[in-house]
């Protein structure tokens, strides 16, 4: 009988890396992280039921070069002199272990660390919130939607991993963000 792959842990994990060759920026940014040797196959937004977060290396530990591995992941790049980039991934897990949370990815230029995860990690929490029946105007607050999210008593967690970089003169400069599913 076929047993549909759900992942049972995932980690979060963040790098940057700078290079001259673009694609290489990304590659660095990829070690940085420690993901480069495997192969990452992007996927969509949902944290999936039962599952746990780790950290990354205990993520890493039963994993193998070239193996497959599904994330979702933000990357940014650019060359521009002093612009400054960032990824971010953010996830909200439900209390109810059975019930799916959600991973949102942001990318963003501008935006340093806590804005871009605050951001990210509210995206999470708001499509996570929308299938728990919890409502709110799209005008709330951050500050509104979280209260109401707490009061609700059906989320427990929102967290981010998020990564920024000034970018330098002469060299491409990468940001990654990843939650790379285990198990």
């Amino acid at each position: 009988m076929y047993e549909p792959f759900v992942a049972k842990e995932i980690f979060l994990t963040k790098g940057v890396g700078r290079h001259k060759e673009k694609l290489a920026s990304f590659e660095e940014a990829l070690r940085d992280a420690k993901i480069a040797k495997f192969n990452l196959v992007p996927v969509s937004s949902i944290f999936p039921p039962k599952c746990k977060v780790v950290s990354v290396s205990k993520g890493l530990e039963h994993l193998h070069a070239g193996q497959i591995l599904h994330c979702v992941i933000s990357r940014n790049t650019s060359n521009e002199n002093r612009r400054l980039i960032s990824a971010s991934v953010g996830l909200a897990i439900p209390k109810d272990k059975n019930t799916h949370g959600y991973i949102s990815e942001h990318h963003s230029f501008g935006e340093a660390d806590q804005k871009a995860g605050d951001y990210a990690e509210d995206l999470a929490a708001m499509m996570l919130s929308t299938t728990l029946g919890i409502e709110f105007d799209n005008n709330t607050t951050w500050n509104q939607k979280e209260e109401i999210w707490k009061m609700s008593g059906k989320i427990v967690k929102s967290t981010n991993v998020t990564q920024s970089a000034i970018c330098v003169d002469g060299v491409w400069t990468t940001v990654v963000a990843a939650a790379v599913f285990v198990r």
